[in-house]
């Protein structure tokens, strides 16, 4: 899976972070104006293209930034350790956005993070493995990420509502310390807003032979970047430094959008932080 942000895309948004013109990065580069709007819109990087002029201007990391201009990906993921987890990915109108399905492989009880576009693939899993759907936990109500609510709170009406919107029925808001148990699985919450008010990332842990946790982030990081801070960029960074990147290192992060990939390898690796 490609990056969910390309090069042109990580510039762009940490020009709206920094409230820098295209002008001055172009300069600041050393590309002309043309090129440099290719750039954003491509992500292509063009030869003799100064990163770290940029990078410092931008207040990004600008070896990792050159890093994603030479193709940086996270590892691929291999799920085995965590055999009851399913990334989920459906597409609409070019979009992609991922949900994530876990449950005890004994009581088969499940959680589902998110629901995507279309609740079919998620209904298929659910029958194929013979689950109870007991939780669903939105990361932020954006459209995209709660899409097919409606038509899974109709099929799974007994299935409790986890979100942090200030819309939501009080019964169906998280806490600050809810500790929810599915079988042996144990889930916590974080407060990760600056993307979104209500945003939020749900830690699982207890996993069979002691798999790393897993963190569903929802859009707070991708693998090499960050949700636009349509709250707050200062608010949405220092939260993933102070909610995710205290998790240890091999943790498992889940994101809204994009390839899997791990809380140390956005530490060495991500330019906004």
């Amino acid at each position: 899976m490609n990056l969910e942000d390309h090069l042109g895309d990580i510039i762009r948004k940490a020009r709206m972070m920094s409230n820098v013109s295209a002008t001055e990065a172009a300069r600041a580069v050393g590309l002309s104006a043309e090129n440099f709007s290719r750039l954003e819109e491509t992500g292509t990087a063009t030869a003799g293209a100064d990163f770290e002029k940029l990078g410092v201007l931008l207040g990004l990391r600008a070896g990792r930034l050159a890093g994603i201009a030479r193709g940086w990906l996270p590892t691929p993921k291999d799920l085995s350790s965590w055999c009851e987890l399913r990334c989920i990915t459906t597409v609409e109108d070019g979009m992609g956005v991922n949900a994530y399905l876990v449950w005890d492989e004994v009581c088969r009880e499940a959680a589902l993070f998110d629901t995507g576009f279309d609740p079919a693939p998620i209904l298929e899993i659910v029958e194929a493995e013979q689950l109870q759907l007991k939780h669903i936990f939105i990361t932020h109500s954006h459209e995209d990420h709660i899409a097919a609510l409606p038509a899974l709170r109709e099929k799974f009406p007994k299935a409790r509502l986890h979100m942090s919107s200030r819309t939501a029925a009080v019964d169906q808001r998280n806490r600050s310390n809810d500790f929810i148990h599915l079988g042996n699985l144990r889930i916590t919450n974080r407060e990760t807003p600056g993307h979104a008010e209500d945003g939020m990332t749900y830690i699982i842990g207890n996993w069979p032979e002691d798999a790393p946790h897993v963190a569903i982030v929802g859009d707070a990081i991708f693998a090499g970047s960050m949700g636009r801070g349509n709250i707050s960029w200062e608010i949405a960074r220092q939260k993933v430094r102070e909610q995710i990147f205290s998790l240890p290192a091999e943790t498992l992060i889940c994101p809204g959008h994009g390839p899997l990939t791990t809380v140390g390898e956005e530490i060495a690796n991500n330019p906004f932080f």
